[in-house]
């Protein structure tokens, strides 16, 4: 075990700030020796560093800190670290997500540590506990608010009656949503999270494209009031099991929950994460999604793991699997569904502008999903306790 290590980090962005404050003011046995811009930073004195090379060769650099975000150059640059036989730490999840055999195989390969705790669910230990609670115990099942955006998006909808719109401007003001929102309303963002989430907890690699997501971008007010109707609140989910025979189910979409469940008294942009182990029961993990200061409090926390004595990622089975969810069913409610013969197949009630199905397989509901694309559809899956 060192007594410091030192840092190469990634980016001096929202993140990347927040982990300089943190180590500078909190972290004697860890020191940010770089930090890659692309412009001048006055602040950063002698770290600031353009080339990449500068910190990849240096024998005294332990850790690179990936916060850059998106898939190039992190990608080719995390790659190289890992060849290199040093320990990456990353808050991407669409690049974990994406690549993940690769980084976490390579990372096997060269004995060194790949973690990226917060790229899940931000400030929440999330993956750490997946990791702790594969440890005699098979996890049966992962759920959970994943995205603090769309959870804000829909509690001020539920709450206070607002117009989609409006609060999505709303919520790009206090910088919850990106000027281009749709990686959180389109559920993208909760599809890689959930990826990642599946693997480490089944010990298993699933490809990004099976996990079937459906977001929030065509939601309204009668929507709102449909679930209410029901005794219900509208949450965007993440849903992962392993069956008995080992088959997993994967999918993302908005869900209708009853009022009295964990999740509906999640409010504004928090998230609540929940998994379930054939020993463990059911554990929920609660905590701020996004932000500058909760992710990078993780990021820190994974460096400090590996200034502990950590030095591997989360799990070391990649068995690739494929998604299975044509045995999940459960009752939708549809709006805006054009076929008058599938809603005739499908319709067991009215629903204020829309209808309760019968219960039909994720398959299935998606597949009605996408023949709709771009149209003003919404769905909602209907679970019970």
């Amino acid at each position: 075990m060192k007594r410091q290590m030192k840092i190469g980090l990634l980016g001096y962005g929202v993140v990347g700030k927040g982990v300089v404050d943190i180590v500078d003011a909190h972290c004697p046995d860890l020191e940010v020796k770089y930090v890659l811009v692309r412009r001048p930073r006055e602040e950063l004195g002698e770290k600031a560093v353009t080339d990449f090379n500068i910190m990849l060769n240096d024998p005294e650099v332990d850790i690179i800190v990936e916060a850059m975000g998106g898939l190039s150059p992190a990608y080719e640059y995390v790659h190289a670290a890992l060849e290199a036989g040093k320990n990456v730490v990353s808050s991407n999840k669409q690049l974990i997500s994406y690549y993940y055999d690769e980084l976490a195989g390579l990372a096997m390969e060269k004995k060194v540590a790949l973690r990226c705790t917060a790229a899940v669910g931000g400030g929440i230990p999330w993956l750490t506990a997946i990791e702790r609670g594969r440890r005699g115990n098979r996890i049966i099942g992962i759920s959970g608010i994943m995205n603090g955006t769309t959870n804000y998006i829909l509690d001020a909808m539920y709450t206070n009656g607002s117009d989609f719109d409006a609060v999505l401007k709303k919520a790009q003001e206090l910088g919850y949503a990106e000027a281009d929102p749709s990686s959180d309303i389109d559920g993208l963002d909760i599809q890689r999270k959930c990826v990642i989430s599946s693997n480490v907890a089944f010990g298993v690699s699933i490809p990004e494209e099976q996990v079937p997501v459906f977001g929030i971008r065509n939601i309204k007010a009668c929507d709102i009031d449909a679930a209410k109707r029901l005794g219900k609140i509208c949450k965007m989910m993440a849903i992962a099991r392993q069956t008995k025979d080992n088959k997993i189910t994967a999918y993302v979409e908005p869900v209708f929950l009853p009022g009295e469940s964990l999740e509906a008294s999640v409010h504004d942009a928090f998230n609540l994460i929940t998994l379930e182990g054939e020993y463990s029961g059911v554990q929920s993990f609660f905590g701020q999604g996004a932000g500058r200061y909760p992710t990078a409090y993780n990021v820190v926390e994974d460096c400090a793991d590996l200034l502990h004595g950590i030095d591997d990622f989360y799990t070391d089975v990649i068995e690739p699997k494929s998604v299975d969810n044509a045995e999940e069913l459960h009752p939708y409610y549809i709006r805006g569904l054009r076929s008058p013969e599938t809603v005739k197949a499908l319709k067991v009630i009215n629903c204020g502008e829309g209808f309760i199905s019968k219960p039909i397989s994720v398959v299935e509901a998606h597949t009605i999903a996408e023949s709709q694309a771009g149209e003003e559809l919404f769905m909602a899956g209907i679970l019970e306790d």
